[in-house]
């Protein structure tokens, strides 16, 4: 018996349903256990909601369209394409900045990822949608141990309250610098009413090198005694 879309019956769909909602899930764990905000039930509800789309754009599809006396049938990627352009603003709102560091990039593409998934298994293409599931296991539980490897850049802001003529602004730069940071911009604000001026410095350094890198920055500006306050975000 077929239903909705001529050539599938009740089982075909229910293999495409189940593979798109557990694809869902092994994502979603990962995710999950990292305290995402796209945890595993919104990538079980993208994925499946990606196969429905491509089930019913298959049932479009199959149906002919008649158009000024000439037979047509409507494109099946129109409403694929519709769900991953929608699928960018549901992505963008896991992004957040905070600070110098971006957070919610790998939370972005892992919903898209699940997308591509779910349309993959709702067009009946079960083992490139199994492919894609085994490569994104590979990518969230196999390489971040890998990753953690890799001494990374982090990026920092260093912002200081002196007094404003007692260090110059090249003098400051030179002081954070010798702690073993790269400075890579400075920003400075004078208040010529209260003689002070306040330096932001951003800096580049090595990931594993952040926290004793910041309390030598810290210990050496604050000996300073023509440095009111300083900061390092």
């Amino acid at each position: 018996m077929n239903l909705v879309v001529p050539g599938l019956t009740y089982f075909d769909l229910i293999v495409r349903v189940l593979a798109a909602f557990l694809a869902g899930i092994i994502v979603g764990v990962e995710r999950e256990s990292h305290g995402r905000a796209a945890g595993m039930r919104t990538t079980i509800l993208v994925c499946v909601a990606a196969c429905l789309a491509m089930l019913l754009s298959a049932a479009l599809s199959a149906n002919l369209v008649e158009v000024s006396n000439i037979m047509a049938r409507p494109d099946p990627a129109r409403l694929a394409a519709g769900v991953l352009s929608g699928m960018g603003f549901l992505g963008a709102g896991s992004i957040l900045r905070n600070g110098n560091r971006v957070q919610g990039l790998t939370t972005a593409a892992t919903l898209w990822f699940v997308t591509m998934i779910g349309l993959a298994f709702g067009a009946g293409y079960l083992l490139l949608g199994a492919i894609g599931v085994f490569v994104m296991g590979l990518v969230l539980f196999v390489l971040p141990p890998i990753e953690r490897l890799v001494k990374n850049d982090w990026y920092a802001t260093v912002t200081i309250c002196a007094r404003l003529n007692a260090l110059s602004d090249d003098e400051i730069r030179q002081m954070v610098a010798a702690q073993g940071v790269r400075v890579k911009g400075m920003e400075l604000d004078y208040d010529l009413a209260q003689q002070m001026k306040t330096v932001r410095c951003e800096v580049k350094f090595k990931r594993d090198d952040g926290f004793g890198l910041s309390s030598k920055v810290m210990q050496t500006l604050i000996l300073q005694e023509s440095i009111v306050s300083a900061s390092w975000r």
